[in-house]
């Protein structure tokens, strides 16, 4: 009986281990825009890849501010693939330096990982 439970055991152990996970591997997690312009939106896209085993869906990528928009693909990334998380960021009216995160949460391994912008917005000239 001992040998039968120290084996059911040893099974359950090992799945457990085995068991697929997708893991998200950002090429970076900061990106400095340097000077920037004040009027345009900058736009940065941050590229992503799945080196676990297991399908990951992105279920949210929640910006720290409101001038900061990110938009990614709802689709899962199946393992080996890669996605992009494209983030944009409103200078308008926003002189000056800027350090801003975006949350992004998924069904990975890492399930929440924080992306940072930041950069300096030269204002315009006044006439």
């Amino acid at each position: 009986m001992k040998k039968v439970l120290f084996t059911l055991i040893a099974v359950f152990a090992f799945a457990a281990a085995t068991s697929a996970q997708g893991v998200l591997k950002f090429g970076t997690e900061l990106h400095d825009f340097g000077k920037l312009n004040e009027g345009p939106i900058a736009k940065y896209a941050f590229e992503v890849t799945n080196t676990g085993t297991a399908p990951v869906v992105i279920s949210n990528a929640m910006a720290s501010c409101g001038c900061t928009t990110p938009e990614w693909s709802k689709d899962p990334i199946m393992p080996g693939a890669k996605s992009m998380i494209t983030v944009g960021y409103n200078t308008s009216g926003r002189p000056g330096n800027f350090t801003k995160t975006i949350t992004v949460t998924s069904n990975a391994e890492n399930s929440t990982v924080v992306l940072t912008i930041k950069g300096s917005v030269t204002p315009k000239a006044s006439n």
